[in-house]
């Protein structure tokens, strides 16, 4: 059996990534991350009919001091690498049309391996490319 979901970390125990594949299923509402993230994600399953009430969110402030962003493979083949907070390559993962990574921390590099889709949401608002701190890795 493949693997559902993922959680990537690093030597020290910080999540640097969490990986939800196309295969994974389960009724109700799961939350994958730490409630302490800046960025939450949830997979949602209901059964037809089922209702989720109408509502908004309560604006609050926060502090947020690093982006995570959450990546959607629409179509095609992606090489993800997946690096610590100190630029040190760890691992790579292979994602494709239907699976979604949340990148929590360290950094993080793909390579197309087909014609490639994704959707990206992070939170904003969005500065610039300035506040991108691109690694020197020879990929």
């Amino acid at each position: 059996m493949s693997k559902k979901t993922e959680e990537i970390k690093d030597k020290k125990g910080n999540i640097i990534a969490l990986v939800i594949y196309k295969s994974y299923h389960k009724r109700g509402t799961t939350f994958f991350t730490p409630k302490n993230f800046s960025h939450q994600l949830a997979f949602i399953s209901r059964k037809k009919g089922e209702i989720i009430k109408a509502h908004s969110h309560k604006k609050i402030n926060v502090k947020i001091t690093s982006t995570q962003e959450t990546i959607f493979i629409k179509k095609g083949k992606v090489t993800i690498d997946l690096y610590d907070e100190k630029k040190n390559y760890l691992t790579s993962r292979i994602l494709t049309s239907g699976d979604v990574i949340l990148l929590a921390s360290g950094g993080h590099g793909f390579k197309a391996l087909d014609i490639l889709e994704m959707v990206e949401v992070k939170q904003g608002p969005y500065i610039s490319d300035n506040y991108k701190i691109i690694y020197d890795t020879g990929k």
